[in-house]
This record gives structure tokens, sequence and C-alpha cells, in this order.
């Protein structure tokens, strides 16, 4: 029995729908779907979930639960993955409340600037830790990471843990028909390409029936900026830089120097920055949770529509070696030219039973290429941190970092990594 293995499997919702998208994909029944989570409640209110939509759906896929890591990884054909280290307290409340103190704002704090550097670090060496056992018991499997930091736990698992390793982000799926719809145009018939880093690639083209719809979108675009909207930040980019950009202006205010600053708190109004976004919504997410399980968990009657994750697309392209397009979070050997080889990057790729094979790309716009560089500069510094247990990396990090460099004098920065380090305690490795 070919074997589906899901890390970080008490994300009961995320796990409902990428499990139950396979459940419905043909090629992929009779596979054993092995859950594993730290947490055994969880993991068991997952399993309950599963089944009643396995047995409503008519699904031959059979369901395991294991609190043994590597036996859930034994044999395994695909490892999906979709752990949070830490999770939102400790480690998340953390990432927030300590830079605070510093006067240093976040919104997400999952992918770069300071909060993301810190994630990474405390993230890396499980995800390494994964990487061994998969070459012990599973040496062959593809590993389909959904976890954030994408771009650096990607590039780890790939050059450091020798994973066959793509990382997943339905921020590319999602880009054009959510900037179509924001613009009240039709995307429908539309052809586009998009390419540069995880949660900063861009719509490098849009068309329809070979016409460029740039114009029209900038034009429609220039016009909404009028009206506060919850994509102001977004906006700007594409007006200052030419370029709509895929992750949404909730991330992308954090990642760039230009929208949260103390010496311009107006800046926060006239964009519609939503600052400490992802407390607010972990806090939702737990309470919506606790209040809706025992209805959800006693419903044995489970429905589910095939959502727009990749990972059942993925092993069914893999299975059926019927070709299938992502945009997948890979190791830049060449792909995009103006960016570094080191960096993992995002770009179109096809997938079928050799893998996943990235497409050729070329130069960036000079001013994307650069803008993306700001960040890979982090990403890689927070890479060798984690390699080295060296300190002076995750400052270097840091001080590399737009938002946070923006902001902190130097003292100042090399001062919150101290004391994150500090607030941090076990969930984090030994630096020198």
């Amino acid at each position: 029995m070919s074997k589906i293995t899901f890390l970080g499997a008490g994300s009961t919702i995320f796990v409902k729908n990428v499990l139950g998208d396979t459940m419905l994909t043909t090629a992929l029944q009779g596979f054993e779907l092995a859950l594993y989570d730290i947490d055994p409640v969880r993991l068991k209110e997952s399993e309950t979930l599963l089944t009643h939509l396995r047995d409503s759906i008519g699904s031959t896929c059979t369901i395991t639960t294991y609190l043994d890591r590597k036996e859930a990884l034994r044999g395994a054909k695909f490892v999906i993955n979709a752990i949070q280290v830490g999770g939102y307290d400790p480690c998340t409340i953390t990432d927030f409340e300590v830079p605070k103190k510093y006067g240093l704002r976040q919104t997400i704090a999952d992918t770069i600037g300071i909060g993301g550097i810190f994630r990474n670090l405390r993230t890396i060496p499980v995800m390494l830790d994964f990487a061994s056992d998969m070459q012990e018991v599973c040496p062959d499997a593809w590993f389909l990471n959904y976890t954030n930091p994408m771009a650096v736990l990607t590039n780890a698992m790939n050059t450091i843990g020798g994973i066959k390793t793509v990382g997943l982000c339905h921020s590319v799926q999602v880009c054009v028909p959510h900037l179509f719809d924001a613009l009240g145009m039709d995307h429908n018939g539309v052809e586009s390409k998009i390419a540069g880093i995880n949660h900063m690639a861009w719509l490098l083209e849009v068309k329809k029936d070979g016409v460029d719809l740039y114009p029209e979108i900038k034009r429609r675009a220039a016009e909404k900026q009028k009206e506060k909207h919850y994509d102001m930040v977004r906006f700007e980019l594409m007006n200052r830089f030419g370029y709509y950009v895929t992750e949404s202006s909730e991330h992308n205010a954090e990642y760039h120097p230009y929208f949260i600053k103390r010496n311009y708190p107006e800046l926060i109004e006239r964009y519609n920055i939503p600052l400490d976004e992802y407390p607010r919504r972990c806090i939702e997410q737990i309470k919506h949770w606790e209040e809706r399980r025992d209805a959800i968990l006693a419903r044995e009657t489970v429905q589910h529509t095939r959502s727009h994750e990749y990972a059942s697309s993925i092993m069914e392209a893999m299975v059926t070696n019927q070709p299938y397009k992502i945009g997948g979070n890979v190791m830049n050997t060449g792909l995009i030219t103006n960016l570094p080889n080191e960096a993992c990057v995002e770009v179109p790729c096809l997938v079928d039973a050799s893998g996943v094979t990235p497409t050729y790309v070329g130069d960036l716009p000079p001013q994307l290429a650069a803008l993306n560089r700001t960040n890979i500069n982090t990403q890689l510094l927070t890479l060798e941190a984690a390699k080295t247990l060296k300190k002076e990396h995750i400052y270097h990090a840091a001080l590399l970092d737009p938002h946070t460099s923006a902001e902190l004098s130097i003292d100042d920065i090399v001062n919150l990594c101290d004391d994150l380090i500090e607030a941090h305690g076990d969930w984090l490795p030994k630096f020198s």
C-alpha cells in the first residue's frame, strides 16, 4: 500500500482540505493516509473528521495515526508538512511582544522580518530532524512543504537535509483571481506568468487573447486607491515598481522599508495596514475552533469540495504521469538569472512521474530582482545562522532585514536579537 504522511496533522481544517482533496482523487485511492502530530488530542480530532469524510465520500484510502514520527514516515511516497514550532503561545506572542519594546511593529511576522528570522531558527532544527528520519526510512519520498518561512525551510530541506522538496504556497494560484475580482474584471481565459521568491513573486505577464491587460489593471487600481481598501500596499508597489506582487498587502507591508514607520504613523492609516494581524487571526481561529469543534466532530456526514491547494494534484501527476503545472518553490539552479543561485525561488514548474521540473525564467526586471534580493539577503544569513549556530549571523540577518534596519539602530537590533534569544529559551538551539 502506498503511503502519504502528513506531519503536523493536528491542523484539523487544513488536513481536511489537503487530504480531503486526496480522497477525491481517483489515482490516489487505496493510499494510506498517515497522520502524525505531537499533540495526541488534536491528532485524534483530525482522525475523527477525516474518517467521517472518507466514509461520506466513499474513498478507499485508509487513515492511521502515529505518535512515533519515524514510523509515520516509514515507507512514505509523499510527505506533507504543515507544522508550527512553538505555536501561537508562547512563540508567536514572543515574536511580536519583544520587538514592541523597541518600537518595532509587525503584521504577520512569519516570513522575514525579526519574527520570520526567529520562526526560522526554531523550525529549521525540527525540519532537519525530519530529513534525517526520511533519509533512513523513506529516502525517495517527495517532501511537500506548506510551513512558513517557506523559502528558507525549503532551502534547508534541499541543501542541508538532502530531501527532494518543493515548497507550496497558494498565493500564486489565487493572485490573478483576487486581483481581477478586486478590480471588477473577468479573469476567465487570462494567461499569466509569475516568478520571483515566495510571498514576493511578481505578476510578470497578464494577457487575454494576446492583449496586455496591465494598462487597464493599473488604470483601475489608480481609481481604487482613492478609497480605502484591503490591498493598498500592493497597489502602491505596483504603481512605483510596475508589477503586482503575489502575496497580500499585510504581508508586504513588513517586507519593505516604506510602510510601517514610527516617525510616520500616518502611513498605517493611509495604507490601511493591520498591525498585529497574525496574533489577532490566531486568537480568532482558536476561539472559532473551540466553539465549533464538538459540532464538527459529531457530524458523521462530511462534505468536501476539492480546494485550490496543489498537493493532491502534484501527487496525482507523479502517480499517473499526467503533467500538471504549479508555481513551486525550488532552488535557483540558474532559473532566475539575476537572483543568487543559493536562493530558493518561486517559478512555474512542470510535475509528472519524473518529479518537479522547474522552468527557466531568465532575468527579472531589475527593480524587481533588487527588491527580491533585499529579502534573500536576510533569508541566506538566517540559513547561515542555523547551519553554523553562530549568533553573529543572527545579527547579520536582522541588520540586513529591510523593515528592521529601517527602524532600529545597529545596537538596538543586536540587543533585540539577544532579548529574543533569551525569551525563546529552549525553543532555539544554543548559539555561540
